[in-house]
């Protein structure tokens, strides 16, 4: 199993709105690397979902429903995207200023490459990570 983070904007599309539609496409990347990324993704694999601009923090944790496909927002055959659906919704969300302070997260994503709309995450980031939103 892989592990990931993707991020969304709460404006244009919140865990909010993810709980309520129970499952959806990633679409719209526009990034060769975050692309990538979501054609690593395997059905199965757990992703957080990252709040960006807007709140800056990981508020729960969603499942790989589907692997990628033709990103149906294009017709540019170079895009994908891949349907995600909500497992389970933090206790609290973990602020990007726990994570930079947290010594187990220096080298995670989020720090090194900020702009990256989705990313690979170690094992062991992860975990911490959902400890830290369950209250473990």
């Amino acid at each position: 199993m892989n592990y990931w983070l993707v991020k969304s904007e709460p404006h244009k599309y919140s865990w909010d709105q993810f709980t309520k539609d129970k499952e959806t496409f990633w679409d719209g990347v526009r990034n060769y690397q975050a692309r990538n990324n979501l054609k690593e993704m395997k059905k199965g694999d757990e992703v957080l979902f990252y709040h960006s601009n807007e709140g800056l923090c990981v508020v729960g944790i969603a499942i790989v429903k589907k692997e990628f496909y033709q990103d149906p927002t294009t017709e540019d055959t170079r895009w994908v995207a891949v349907n995600l659906s909500p497992k389970k919704a933090f206790k609290r969300a973990i602020t990007l200023g726990e994570i930079k302070a947290d010594p187990m997260l220096s080298e995670i994503s989020l720090i090194k490459q900020s702009r990256l709309s989705v990313m690979p995450l170690k094992r062991e980031e992860f975990d911490r990570i959902v400890d830290l939103g369950l209250g473990k």
